[in-house]
C-alpha cells in the first residue's frame, strides 16, 4: 500500500498539491506520507493519478488500512502522534506554595495562544490524607493532568500524594529532559539528557515498619515486570526520538539481587534494539561523571530513587530546576509537572514577591501538548519561551534576573501575539 501511495502522488500543479494536502488532512494520512507527496512534486505529472487519489474507493481503502494499523500503536506515552484537532480537557491541580502562581501562568499563556485545551481545576494539598475521589475520577476521564508542586511532610505525617497518584493510576515512567537553554550560561555545553525513571516501586514502595523500638525496616521492591516495562519504554523512546544510547544506572555491585534483576531486564530488552548502544554505570560513578562530563549521556534508565537523584543533578548542570520540563506517563494516564525537584514549592518569600520561575512548567505544558497530539502548538510555545530566555530581558532570580512571574508571562504572551 505504501509503495502504491508513493507511485500515485506525482503532482505538478500547486492547485493539485493543495488538494492532495487537504485530502491527507481529511483522511488523517500521516504527515510522513505528506512529506513524500511534496518530495515527488517534480517526478511524474499525472492527472489520472490525482483522480485515483481522490476516488472514494482509494480513500475508503486507505482509511480502513490506516484504522487497522493504528490499533497496533502503543497507547503509552510521551510519543508524539498526529491528532484530530479537537480541544481536550485537562485536569489541573494548582498544588501548594508557588504552585497556583506557576499554574496560573500556564493558564494565561495557553489562553493567549488559543491552545486547544481547557482546564478542570481541583484543589489538592499535600497535607490531605488522600487525593479526593472527584480528582481521581477527573484524571481517569481526561487521561491527562497538569500539576503544580504538592508539599510532602518530612518524616511523620501523611503519605505522599504524588506517590498515591502514580500508584493508583499506574503512572510508571517519569521522564525529565535536561538540556542547555540558549542564553543561560552553564559550565558544560552540549548537554541533552533524558532521564527515564521507574515510578512505582523500589525504595518508594512505602513498605516500612518498626521491628523493635529503635529499629526500622524499609523494603526495596524490584520486580521483573516493572523493570522490563521501564526498560522497554526507555528503548522505545530512544528509537522513536533518534537517540543513540541508553545507559542503565544501578548499584548491583552491592544490591546484587534487586539491582541485578533490574540490569538483567534492561539487558534482555536491549538485545532487541541492535541500533541503539547500551551501557551500564554504577550510580555513584554516574553522579561523578555527570558533573565532570555530562555530554557523554543520552537516555538514562533508572530505578526509582536513583532516577530522582540523577534527574536533579542533571537539571542543575544544564541550567537549574526552574527550566527543566518533565512528565509522568503510563499506559492510560499522564501527569505533567516541573521536571526536577520542586524544592521551592514552600518558599514563602518567593510567593509573596510573586517571583517564581514559570519556565519549567510552561515547557512541561509543551510536552503535554505533544502528548495530546498538538505538536504545532507545542513548538510555538517552546519557541516563544526560548526567545524570551535568549533575549535575557525578563528573567526570574534563579536565572540571574529580578523579574516577577507576571513579567515573564507578559513577555512570552507578547511574543506569541
Amino acid at each position: 500500500m505504501e509503495q502504491e501511495f508513493y507511485g500515485s502522488c506525482s503532482l505538478s500543479s500547486p492547485l493539485l498539491l493543495s488538494v492532495a494536502i487537504e485530502l491527507c488532512l481529511s483522511v488523517q494520512i500521516p504527515f510522513l506520507y505528506l512529506l513524500c507527496v511534496k518530495r515527488r512534486i517534480m517526478a511524474r505529472r499525472s492527472l489520472p493519478s490525482l483522480r485515483h487519489l481522490l476516488s472514494n474507493t482509494f480513500v475508503s481503502q486507505w482509511q480502513a488500512q490506516w484504522s487497522l494499523g493504528s490499533q497496533s500503536i502503543r497507547s503509552v506515552s510521551y510519543m508524539p502522534r498526529p491528532g484530530d484537532g479537537q480541544p481536550r480537557a485537562v485536569t489541573l491541580i494548582p498544588g501548594d506554595g508557588i504552585g497556583p502562581l506557576v499554574t496560573g501562568a500556564v493558564q494565561q499563556v495557553m489562553e493567549a495562544m488559543h491552545a486547544p485545551v481547557y482546564f478542570e481545576t481541583y484543589e489538592v494539598h499535600g497535607d490531605m490524607n488522600k487525593v479526593p475521589q472527584e480528582v481521581m475520577d477527573s484524571i481517569r476521564k481526561n487521561k491527562v493532568c497538569l500539576k503544580g508542586g504538592l508539599a510532602t511532610p518530612v518524616g511523620g505525617g501523611v503519605s505522599s500524594l504524588n506517590m498515591q497518584l502514580r500508584k493508583e493510576l499506574d503512572i510508571f515512567a517519569s521522564l525529565v529532559h535536561c538540556f542547555n537553554v540558549k542564553g543561560i550560561p552553564t559550565r558544560h555545553d552540549n548537554v541533552d539528557i533524558v532521564v527515564i525513571r521507574e515510578n512505582t516501586e523500589g525504595e518508594y514502595s512505602g513498605l516500612e515498619h518498626e521491628v523493635v523500638p529503635g529499629v526500622v525496616e524499609s523494603l526495596k521492591v524490584i520486580t521483573k515486570f516493572c523493570s522490563e516495562r521501564i526498560a522497554k519504554y526507555a528503548f522505545e523512546y530512544a528509537h522513536l526520538n533518534n537517540r543513540k544510547k541508553v545507559t542503565a544506572v544501578h548499584k548491583a555491585n552491592i544490591m546484587k539481587l534487586a539491582d541485578g534483576l533490574f540490569l538483567e531486564s534492561c539487558r534482555e530488552v536491549a538485545s532487541h534494539y541492535s541500533g541503539i548502544e547500551y551501557n551500564e554505570i554504577i550510580v555513584d560513578n554516574c553522579c561523578m561523571q555527570l558533573v565532570s562530563k555530562p555530554e557523554q549521556f543520552d537516555v538514562m534508565v533508572t530505578p526509582n530513587l536513583y532516577g530522582n537523584l540523577v534527574a536533579n543533578t542533571a537539571a542543575g548542570i544544564a541550567g537549574g530546576t526552574g527550566v527543566m520540563p518533565g512528565g509522568n506517563v503510563g499506559a492510560d494516564h499522564a501527569i505533567f509537572e516541573q521536571g526536577a525537584s520542586a524544592g521551592n514549592v514552600g518558599n514563602r518569600k518567593m510567593l509573596e514577591e510573586g517571583k517564581a520561575n514559570p519556565i519549567a512548567l510552561l515547557l512541561s505544558s509543551a510536552m503535554m501538548l505533544r502528548h495530546l497530539q498538538f505538536p504545532s502548538s507545542a513548538e510555538r510555545l517552546e519557541a516563544a519561551v526560548n526567545r524570551v530566555i535568549a533575549e535575557g530581558k525578563y528573567r526570574t532570580k534563579d536565572l540571574g534576573g529580578n523579574s516577577t512571574t507576571q513579567e515573564v508571562v507578559d513577555a512570552i504572551t507578547s511574543v506569541l501575539n
